[in-house]
């Protein structure tokens, strides 16, 4: 029996991208997802759960992310499950997460200026104060 291993999430980031560099050089930034559903109960009240997703990018699409994206971004995340595992402290720890594939940014990317120059006054003639237009 085949098995396939694809994700598709779309929501809001939760925090800003942390992005960093491996060892080897490679960029990798981690973001968080926040998913939500509506829908009605039994009763017919209306109910919003939320679901959170840790996900994982690389490469140039990881600075891609860190450089236009912030909280509250909407993104849409195609990808697959990863389950990493590590020791800590003598504890085998796990966590699951995406592995994105691919980052589509929804919306306007935020625009983060550089440092701004300020303005230059700029002194008028008196002249130019009484012209009628």
């Amino acid at each position: 029996m085949g098995s396939m291993n694809r994700v598709f999430l779309m929501g809001n980031l939760t925090r800003n991208p942390d992005l960093r560099q491996t060892t080897a050089g490679t960029a990798v930034s981690d973001i968080g997802l926040a998913v939500n559903e509506n829908y009605r109960n039994k009763a017919g009240e209306l109910i919003e759960t939320t679901c959170f997703a840790d996900i994982v990018v690389w490469g140039r699409q990881a600075e891609t992310c860190a450089q236009y994206l912030e909280k509250g971004s909407s993104v849409m995340v195609e990808g697959r499950l990863e389950l990493d595992r590590w020791e800590s402290d003598g504890q085998k720890r796990s966590k699951l997460r995406v592995r994105a594939n691919r980052v589509q940014f929804l919306g306007r990317p935020a625009h983060r200026p550089e440092a701004q120059p300020e303005p230059v006054p700029v002194e008028r003639d008196a002249k130019e104060d009484e012209m009628p237009f």
